[in-house]
């Protein structure tokens, strides 16, 4: 899989956490290498368990950005990650810290999964998807590796999308009816500071 490839090259490169719940899916290290002609399989993970890891993961990013410190982060890290220093990390969530987005939603939204939690030839437990919100849906990927009986995150791409598909070009603008009440904000969203000083 091209992507999961690319994924994996940023590895050692670029962003990791462990998440460490005291009931964690990780199965115990199997030492034998594996083939190279196994492909991916299903994860045996629950629902929940899932949401244990992409929560507090994204949870812990959101920390770092908001604090500026990475070290915790990088600590929470499984070892390849570790070579990663705090500011090599600063650098590579500049753009989510400098537009002041507050991913503390992902605590009460409902992830979607565009790639079901599976675990590739090399052991790593993969899975991608988004969090759909009216402010802006926020996309991620992550790669866990088993590390001492927990999956702790190897590798993540977390970024910014619009919230719902963009009309064409040529599509007429339709101006809405003029309100006199301001709208109330959703309850749960992934929002930047920019949008709200706009409101």
């Amino acid at each position: 899989m091209r992507g999961f490839a690319r994924l994996t090259a940023l590895l050692l490169a670029l962003f990791c956490i462990q998440t460490t719940p005291a009931y964690s899916q990780a199965k115990k290290d199997d030492r034998s290498a594996p083939k190279a002609s196994e492909g991916p399989k299903p994860a045996n993970i629950d629902h929940n368990g899932v949401l244990i890891l992409i929560r507090s993961t994204l949870l812990a990013l959101d920390n770092a950005n908001k604090t500026g410190d990475y070290s915790v982060l990088r600590e929470l890290g499984a070892p390849e990650f570790k070579t990663n220093n705090p500011a090599r990390l600063a650098e590579a969530f500049a753009k989510l810290r400098n537009e002041e987005v507050d991913l503390s939603g992902v605590a009460v939204l409902e992830p979607q999964l565009t790639l079901t939690p599976q675990i590739e030839a090399n052991g790593m437990l993969h899975m991608a998807g988004f969090f759909p919100s009216a402010a802006m849906q926020l996309n991620f990927e992550f790669a866990f590796a088993p590390v001492d009986r927990q999956w702790k995150i190897s590798g993540m791409s977390v970024r910014l999308g619009a919230s719902t598909p963009s009309a064409p070009d040529n599509a007429p603008a339709v101006a809405p009816a003029p309100s006199l009440e301001k709208p109330e904000a959703p309850a749960a969203a992934i929002t930047t500071k920019r949008q709200i000083k706009k409101k």
